[in-house]
């Protein structure tokens, strides 16, 4: 199983990779769960998101081999065009075979050996078919060596019609936990699914409960993604993405989507200040600059996309922007906009007025300043014009008296229109 080619281009354990292929890598030699591996989810998504082009999903015709080649060894394709149940892995990067001792081919995964890595994914394919959209999860299990193994990784739809999700491209990487916890800590994540008798209780960054967001109509019953307050900025990004998928597959008519995806945005972007490095290297990935004068506006780009509706997106940063000025906590965005009367409008409109130049009631009336102007004569007049425009006051004695000539073309063309 070292290739697969839907268009006829080639993706095997050398190329495809860029890394030693075979069996011969070691579990030890696997990532190690950490801001690296987590950006590198995030450019997974990145790399997907690219491939849109304001379609639902990416052609699978499109996914290429050169463009992989960073996260291709922990790297899965599985396709879906015989049937859901058991999909085909016509790819399995050499890491990955490495970790789940895949010495041979393997059609299809009812053929991978049980407790492995790779038999984990029936946790959450079925949940990105479902959910029509990218999803993110991490877990801990104990494999088939018996090791207790902590992982994470993202699932990406493509589609070779542009509707039916009939293959799935994911990201995923591991390391082993600590065979006996510190008394008093707690492991790094939980089991999404578990398998074994007796699992350890676990503490998740991050949690998808029934898929992300999973929702049975109109967004109102969504489930909420839970972060816990060590989560990386790529977990919060991930989610944030996660949540705009949905709103965005609901073409924008549910509210209540569209406020859980601002109130995780938000989050997000409450979380950049703290890992200033991180965002930057997250901008950088994405080709988003950032903007002093709209700190939210490449916030907004992450989290809905580059090529998302300008319009929704100005509003979107204004929401947030609005929010960050009246100094909402992390986590009470949504209570924020929930109670604001007209809602994402509402936000908007508050902080336009925020932003127009202050005003003070004592401004000088510049009549005042006219009525100790010297007058002129109208022989005086500095100008050539064969038609002019001049100013002039009634003084004290009742006569009208010119203080100065309008140097303004299109004033006096105006004059001239409305008197002739």
């Amino acid at each position: 199983m070292d290739s697969f080619s839907p268009t006829g281009a080639s993706f095997d354990d050398a190329t495809l990779a860029g890394v030693a292929a075979g069996p011969s890598l070691e579990p030890e030699a696997a990532l190690v769960i950490g801001n690296d591996e987590r950006r590198m989810h995030v450019r997974a998504y990145n790399y997907w998101a690219s491939l849109l082009e304001e379609r639902d999903f990416p052609s699978i015709e499109d996914l290429d081999p050169d463009s992989v080649a960073d996260f291709s060894a922990h790297s899965v394709l599985l396709d879906f065009t015989a049937g859901r149940d058991n999909p085909a892995t016509p790819y399995v990067g050499a890491a990955i075979r490495a970790e789940c001792g895949l010495d041979g081919d393997v059609a299809t995964i009812a053929g991978v050996p049980p407790r492995s890595l790779l038999s984990r994914l029936t946790d959450h394919y079925l949940q990105i078919i479902a959910n029509r959209a990218p999803i993110g999860f991490e877990a801990e299990f104990v494999n088939q060596r018996g090791a207790s193994i902590c992982y994470r990784g993202i699932l990406m739809p493509f589609s070779s019609d542009g509707e039916t999700i009939d293959f799935i491209y994911g990201v995923i990487n591991w390391k082993e936990a600590a065979d006996e916890p510190k008394e008093g800590s707690a492991p790094l994540i939980a089991s999404l699914a578990p398998v074994d008798p007796e699992p350890a209780a676990t503490v998740p960054h991050l949690s998808w409960n029934d898929g992300p967001l999973h929702d049975e109509g109109d967004g109102s019953n969504a489930v909420a993604l839970v972060l816990d307050p060590e989560a990386g900025l790529a977990d919060r990004l991930c989610v944030a993405r996660a949540s705009a998928e949905v709103c965005k597959a609901q073409d924008g008519r549910s509210r209540a989507a569209l406020y859980r995806a601002l109130a995780m945005a938000y989050d997000f972007a409450v979380a950049t200040r703290r890992a200033t490095a991180d965002y930057a290297e997250i901008l950088d990935d994405a080709g988003v600059k950032a903007q002093a004068r709209a700190p939210m506006t490449p916030i907004v780009k992450l989290v809905f996309g580059i090529d998302y509706d300008k319009t929704r997106l100005t509003e979107f940063a204004a929401a947030l922007s609005n929010a960050e000025r009246c100094e909402v906590d992390f986590g009470g965005f949504q209570s924020f906009i929930d109670h604001r009367p007209g809602g994402l409008k509402g936000l908007v409109a508050a902080e336009r007025i925020a932003r127009r130049p202050a005003t003070t009631e004592a401004a000088v009336d510049p009549r005042d300043a006219l009525r100790s102007v010297a007058s002129m004569r109208l022989e005086d007049l500095a100008t050539n014009q064969e038609f002019a425009l001049v100013l002039t006051r009634r003084g004290p004695s009742g006569v009208l008296e010119i203080i100065g000539l309008v140097h303004d073309d299109k004033m006096v063309e105006r004059a001239v229109r409305r008197i002739g």
